[in-house]
């Protein structure tokens, strides 16, 4: 699976999931700063990208992802691994 689909479907995701705005979701998107959402809503992102994806993100992994291009990153790694 390439980057770009990789970042269409956390596109998806966020738009279903959290009830974001699509035209706000950038790569570089803050998901706490820019996007509104909250801890809890970065768990459940978290939740669905690893059934969504198949994958397996282990906490201290987690909590380096702040930005939407940090998610595809480490999504992409672990679907390409």
């Amino acid at each position: 699976m390439d980057r770009a689909e990789i970042e269409s479907k956390l596109v998806d995701l966020l738009v279903d999931e959290l009830g974001l705005e699509r035209d706000s979701i950038t790569p570089e998107a803050r998901f706490e700063e820019d996007l509104d959402v909250d801890s809890l809503g970065v768990v459940e992102l978290l939740m669905a990208l690893e059934d969504n994806f198949d994958v397996k993100i282990p906490d201290e992994e987690a909590e380096t992802i702040s930005t939407v291009s940090q998610a595809v990153d480490v999504v992409a790694a672990k679907v390409n691994a």
